[in-house]
């Protein structure tokens, strides 16, 4: 799930070299960057505080790595100072792998190594799959057993889960880095470094036409790769949807038939969309249109959410804005938690303490899939403070109500 439209500070948790800090705005673009050393017990608030309110940071991503815990505790402090701030515990896999490639030090050549991986935190936060192609999949940690398989069908087979994810989610090209373009069908890597190279030259592209204007990108290649491009706030409405454009003048008779202009807004497409459907089927209107069942189904379905993110349906992050521990943990406590792992035997929930509760697999709703990043309501079965075990039940109803 990403969040967007906010400027966030990512931390790197770190005791002996200090918890790596770098504030990223609403674009990705590194603002700032620190290092705070958590055993300065006054320091290390004061120099957060000055970030957050020097760059209004209203979000910060924390690693879960080594420290992770205890910059949670640092952060959560904060919150009690600010009502508007929140924390994000964010998984770091293959962060220290991004931060020496080649690519990292493409893109920020002024940092540090170990800022990097700080940057790449928060920029995880605001968009994970922007974020994550940058790094081999298999660095990410795909599996207990990756080493054991045949290394060129792994690497196959992710590669193409890659692809398919980008290009079900679209990719915006005017803030794409080349790593995201890469996957679009139709480009590849040698074709996202020209598009990139054709931006920083001439500027953002006002078009999908535009994009014939760069070298190599054939006629093949474009049609190829222009349904998965959107360009928002462009010259034409549709280049921010996935209508590809030789279903343009479909989509404009259609909006013709409908009454309404190009670029007409969701509000006032819907309604239209649903007088009509009440006086003619799918299939007459495609007829009508001339057009296929499914591009029609489409069509509609874009004009209605232009640009729709699938990932939107997926469950909020959930943000924090306090911490408890396992002192303040009751039996029967209802807490929202995030699945950070899944095992044969049930799945690891992360409810705000420094330990991770057990929900054993019998207490899992019979037909529920649980998947790594699910927030869920769990209820505290019973807390063992001296071997830190915590046993979780499946809670129906939300957490506080």
């Amino acid at each position: 799930m990403c969040i967007r439209d906010r400027t966030v500070l990512g931390l790197d948790p770190g005791f002996r070299t200090g918890c790596k800090a770098a504030v990223v705005d609403a674009t990705g673009k590194v603002l700032n960057t620190t290092t705070i050393y958590l055993h300065h017990k006054d320091q290390a608030p004061r120099a957060l505080l000055e970030l957050i309110a020097r760059h209004s940071v209203t979000l910060i991503a924390i690693g879960n790595g080594t420290a992770s815990r205890e910059t949670e505790q640092l952060v959560a402090g904060l919150t009690r100072e600010r009502a508007d701030l929140h924390y994000v515990i964010v998984n770091e896999a293959g962060a220290s792998v991004y931060s020496a490639s080649k690519l990292a030090r493409a893109e920020l050549p002024e940092l540090d190594v170990s800022i990097r991986g700080a940057v790449s935190i928060g920029r995880r936060l605001q968009d994970p799959l922007a974020e994550l192609v940058k790094i081999d999949p298999q660095s990410i940690g795909v599996g207990l057993y990756q080493h054991d398989v045949d290394q060129k069908q792994l690497a196959g087979a992710l590669t193409t889960v890659v692809e398919s994810v980008v290009n079900q989610v679209g990719v915006e090209v005017n803030t794409a880095s080349p790593a995201l373009l890469g996957y679009v069908s139709g480009i590849g890597p040698k074709l996202a470094d020209h598009i990139v190279a054709h931006r920083d030259a001439h500027g953002p592209f006002g078009s999908r036409r535009a994009l014939r204007d760069v070298a190599g990108l054939g006629a093949k290649a474009f049609e190829q790769a222009a349904g998965f491009l959107r360009i928002r706030d462009g010259e034409n409405p549709l280049d921010a949807s996935a209508i590809h454009p030789e279903s343009y003048d479909v989509a404009a008779r259609l909006l013709k038939r409908l009454g309404l202009p190009p670029g007409a807004p969701p509000a006032a497409v819907q309604p239209a969309i649903q007088s009509l459907r009440e006086d003619m089927t799918l299939d007459d209107l495609a007829t009508e249109l001339g057009a296929g069942v499914p591009t029609l189904s489409d069509i509609l379905d874009q004009l209605v959410q232009p640009g729709r993110d699938p990932r939107a349906d997926l469950p909020a992050p959930l943000l924090r804005s306090d911490v408890v521990s396992m002192d303040d943990l009751k039996t029967g406590q209802s807490l929202n938690g995030t699945v950070r792992n899944v095992v044969d035997f049930g799945a690891f929930v992360d409810i705000g303490v420094k330990q991770d509760g057990l929900l054993h697999r019998r207490a899992i709703p019979q037909g529920t899939a649980l998947q790594v990043g699910d927030v869920i309501v769990v209820n505290v079965l019973a807390v063992d403070k001296e071997r830190g075990r915590i046993s979780l039940g499946w809670a129906d109803r939300q957490a506080g109500d």
